[in-house]
C-alpha cells in the first residue's frame, strides 16, 4: 500500500437500500485486483456481506472495510448499510472517512435514505461524488436523478458524464471532460472499454452539456471564469483540477453514471475518486480538545511525527478478543504500544495492528497518520473514545447516535443462562451504540431496544446463533420519551443516618422545557450555587443525581428529554453532607420540578415514504389514515406515485405485510425517524394508567 498521504483515499460507500452499493464495491475490488472473482448479493457470495444474516436477507447490515490499490492511489473503502435500522454503521463511519461516494437508482433517484446520509455526510462535512447506477434499469431517468439531488438533498450536483441511451437504450457513457464516448465490453466483465467519437445524434447536446459544465465551474475557479470569459479553450487537466477544489470545498458534487451489474463506468468513477475526493492532508486539521485543560482547543494536522490521536469507530465483539477499529488523525502507532484514553483515565494496551479487508486481518508492525486499521488489546474503550499519547492528552470529537424508538422483551428460554445471556447483551452494547438494554422497575423484565423491528430481529438472532443464548421474546413495544410542558420548581431533602455515618443535603431546582435538538442530547444544567459549595466534587453529584433521575420520568418511567435545569439553592452540614447525599436529594428535586412542569409524554413519529402504482394509491391512502398519518405531499415519480407522511410508530408494526397485501406485493416502503410528538391526554392515560 502506498505509503504517500496525498495518493490515499478514505471513502465510503453510501446509498438508501437496493441502489447497488455492495455490487459496486465488488467491481471496485475485481478491478482492483483485490478478488479475482465478483461475488453476487442475490448468491450470497459478495466479499463485505460475509455476516451469515446478512448473506441470507441479501443486504448490508454490518459496514465493512477493504483496502485497494487503483492507478496508484490506496483506497480505504467502507461498504455501508442502506436500510434505516442500521443507520449507526453509516453515522460512525462517515465520522471518520474524508470521501464518500453516494449510490443512486437511475429510476428512484433520491430516496428516503438517501436523504438521512446525505445529512450525515453534511453534518461531518464529507466531499462526496455521486453516481446514478441501474442506468439499464426500466425506468431510468438520468436528468429527473441529478435534479432529485438538488431538489431533494439541498445539493449542488454537476453532471461530469451523460449516459448514452436509458433502460435498454443503455450503452455506454459520454465523457463531458474528455469529450469522448466510452463503450465497455461486458464480455470482458467491464474490463475493457472502447473510446469512440460521441455518437452524431448526440453530439449539439453534449456540447451544450460542456458549456453548462464550465460556466458551473467558472463560478467556483477564478482560472476556469477568465478562460471562460475569454472565450479559450479549457484542458481537461484544468478542468479536473478545478472539479477537485470545489468537490473538496463542498461547492458541488460530480455526477457519474453506469451500471454496476453490468460492468459499465466503475473504473471512471474509481478515476473520479482520485482525481476529486481529498487524500487526509487536503482535510483540514482535525480539532481536539485538550484533556488538561477543556477549554482549550488544539490543531492536530495529519502527520504521522506528530503526537498521537485515534479514534475509536467501531467495536466488534469477538472471541477471544475484540476488535476496535481506529481512525488515526495524528501520529504513528505500532504493535505493543501502550496508549492513554483521556474519558477513563486508563492506559489501555495495543497488542496488534491490522489492516482490515473484509473478514480477513493482515497484520501491520505499525499505522500512520491518515490510516484506517483495527487493533486488539483494549479492554475498557468505547466506541466514539479517544486513543493518545500519555504526554498530550486530548479528546477528539466523539459520535452521536440516534435515539432508540422501539423495545422488546427478552429471557433466557432457561434461567441457568441468566449470566451468559447479561454477558451477550453486555456484547452487543459493545459493538452497536444504538442498542439500549434496561430491566423495567415494574416487571423485572429486560428490555432491547433498538431503531426498528429488523434491527431486533437482527440482534436476537445473533443472541441466538453466534453467542449461543436461546431467548424468548415480547412483542415490540414503542420506546417512548418524557418532557416537561412549562417551567416548575423542586425541592429535594436528603437526610439519614447509614451505619455509623450521618447524610445530608437539600437541594432547589428550576425546570424548564427546551427546544429539542436532531441528533443529540439535549439538556443542560446550569450551576447558581458554585459560591456556596463548601466542597466543589459535590457539585458533579448534584449532576449524578440529575442525569441519573433523567433517565426515567414521572409518568411511564421513560427517559426524559429536552431540559434545562438550574441549581438555584442548596442547604448543607459542616461535617455530615456527603456525595451521597446530594445525589439522592437532586434526584427528588428533580422529580419534583418535573411534576411542578407539567410532564408530557412523547411519541416518535416515523416519516414513511411510499412508493406505489396509481392501481392501489387509493387503499394505501386509506390504510394510511386509519393508522393516523399525516400526509405531507404525493409525487409522481415515472409511472407510479410517492407517498411522504409522517406516522405515529405505534401504528406502523406489521405495516410491510399489510402494504404486500393491498398492493399485491407491488408497492415498496421505507420509514425514518423524523421527530417527537406530545401524545394526547387522553391517550397518555391508557398508557401509562
Amino acid at each position: 500500500m502506498s505509503a504517500d498521504l496525498t495518493r490515499l483515499r478514505n471513502i465510503g460507500i453510501t446509498a438508501h437500500i437496493d441502489a447497488g452499493k455492495t455490487t459496486t464495491t465488488e467491481r471496485i475490488l475485481y478491478y482492483t485486483g483485490r478478488t479475482h472473482r465478483m461475488g453476487d448479493v442475490d448468491d450470497g457470495t459478495t466479499t463485505t456481506d460475509f455476516d451469515g444474516q446478512e448473506q441470507e436477507r441479501g443486504i448490508t447490515i454490518f459496514s465493512a472495510a477493504v483496502s485497494c490499490l487503483w492507478n496508484g492511489y490506496t483506497i480505504n473503502l467502507i461498504d455501508t448499510p442502506g436500510h434505516v435500522d442500521f443507520t449507526a454503521e453509516v453515522e460512525r463511519s462517515l465520522r471518520v472517512l474524508d470521501g464518500a461516494v453516494a449510490v443512486f437508482d437511475a429510476k428512484e433517484g433520491v430516496e428516503a435514505q438517501s436523504e438521512t446520509v446525505w445529512r450525515q455526510a453534511n453534518k461531518y462535512n464529507v466531499p462526496r461524488i455521486c453516481f446514478v447506477n441501474k442506468m439499464d434499469r426500466m425506468g431510468a431517468d438520468f436528468e429527473r436523478a441529478v435534479e432529485s439531488i438538488s431538489t431533494r438533498l439541498g445539493g449542488n450536483p454537476l453532471a461530469v458524464q451523460r449516459p448514452i441511451g436509458e433502460g435498454q437504450e443503455f450503452e455506454g457513457i459520454i465523457d463531458l471532460i474528455e469529450m469522448k464516448a466510452l463503450y465497455y465490453n461486458a464480455a470482458q466483465l467491464g474490463s475493457s472499454f472502447e473510446v469512440r467519437d460521441i455518437p452524431e445524434a448526440m453530439l449539439e447536446t453534449t456540447r451544450e452539456d460542456r458549456v453548462r459544465l464550465e460556466e458551473a465551474l467558472a463560478d467556483h475557479c477564478d482560472d476556469v471564469m477568465a478562460k471562460v470569459l475569454e472565450g479559450e479553450a479549457l484542458q481537461p487537466a484544468e478542468i479536473r483540477a478545478a472539479i477537485r477544489r470545489a468537490t473538496i470545498a463542498g461547492a458541488i458534487q460530480p455526477v457519474l453514471c453506469g451500471s454496476a451489474l453490468r460492468f459499465v463506468g466503475v473504473q471512471r468513477m474509481l478515476d473520479a475518486v482520485c482525481d476529486y475526493l481529498p487524500s487526509p492532508l487536503d482535510m483540514p486539521p482535525i480539532l481536539a480538545v485538550d484533556a488538561n485543560h477543556p477549554d482549550k482547543k488544539v490543531e492536530l494536522p495529519c502527520d504521522p511525527d506528530g503526537p498521537l490521536a485515534a479514534l475509536v469507530f467501531k467495536i466488534v465483539a469477538d472471541k477471544p478478543v475484540d476488535l476496535y477499529y481506529l481512525r488515526i488523525y495524528s501520529g504513528t502507532l505500532a504493535g505493543n504500544a501502550r496508549v492513554t484514553n483521556p474519558r477513563t483515565g486508563r492506559k489501555e494496551n495495543i497488542t496488534r495492528v491490522f489492516r482490515v479487508f473484509a473478514k480477513r486481518r493482515d497484520q501491520l508492525t505499525r499505522a500512520c497518520a491518515g490510516d484506517i486499521v483495527a487493533v486488539v488489546g483494549p479492554k475498557e474503550s468505547l466506541t466514539g473514545d479517544t486513543l493518545c499519547s500519555a504526554g498530550i492528552p486530548v479528546i477528539l470529537e466523539s459520535i452521536e447516535f440516534p435515539e432508540t424508538v422501539i423495545s422488546i422483551s427478552i429471557e433466557p428460554k432457561s434461567s441457568r443462562d441468566r449470566d451468559k445471556l447479561d454477558d451477550a447483551l453486555r456484547a452487543l452494547q459493545r459493538q452497536d451504540p444504538t442498542i439500549a438494554v434496561k430491566v423495567d422497575p415494574e416487571t423485572g423484565q429486560t428490555l432491547l431496544s433498538g431503531m426498528g423491528e429488523l434491527h431486533l430481529q437482527v440482534m436476537v438472532r445473533r443472541l441466538d446463533h453466534d453467542m449461543n443464548v436461546g431467548v424468548l421474546v415480547g412483542k415490540p413495544r414503542v420506546s417512548y420519551r418524557e418532557t416537561v410542558g412549562s417551567t416548575g420548581e423542586g425541592r429535594g431533602h436528603f437526610e439519614r443516618q447509614l451505619g455509623a455515618r450521618s447524610h445530608f443535603a437539600e437541594v432547589r431546582l428550576r425546570m424548564c422545557h427546551r427546544p429539542h435538538k436532531e441528533g443529540r442530547a439535549n439538556h443542560k444544567i446550569i450551576n447558581h450555587v458554585a459560591g456556596q459549595l463548601t466542597v466543589a466534587e459535590h457539585f458533579d453529584a448534584i449532576e449524578t443525581g440529575i442525569l441519573e433521575a433523567a433517565q426515567s420520568g414521572v409518568l411511564g418511567g421513560y427517559p426524559v428529554i429536552d431540559w434545562e435545569i438550574d441549581v438555584v439553592a442548596i442547604e448543607q452540614h459542616e461535617t455530615n453532607t456527603t456525595e451521597l447525599a446530594f445525589e439522592n436529594a437532586a434526584r427528588v428535586a428533580f422529580y419534583a420540578a418535573m411534576n411542578e412542569a407539567g410532564p408530557v409524554l412523547l411519541q416518535p413519529i416515523m416519516s414513511v415514504e411510499v412508493v406505489t402504482s396509481e392501481a392501489y394509491l387509493g387503499p394505501i391512502m386509506s390504510d394510511l389514515n386509519a393508522r393516523k398519518a399525516v400526509v405531507r405531499n404525493t409525487e409522481i415519480l415515472g409511472t407510479d406515485r410517492v407517498i411522504h407522511a409522517n406516522v405515529p410508530l405505534s401504528e406502523m408494526f406489521g405495516y410491510v405485510t399489510k402494504l404486500r397485501s393491498l398492493s399485491q406485493g407491488r408497492a415498496t416502503s421505507t420509514m425514518t425517524p423524523s421527530h417527537y410528538s406530545a401524545v394526547s391526554s387522553e391517550q397518555t392515560k391508557r398508557l401509562v394508567g
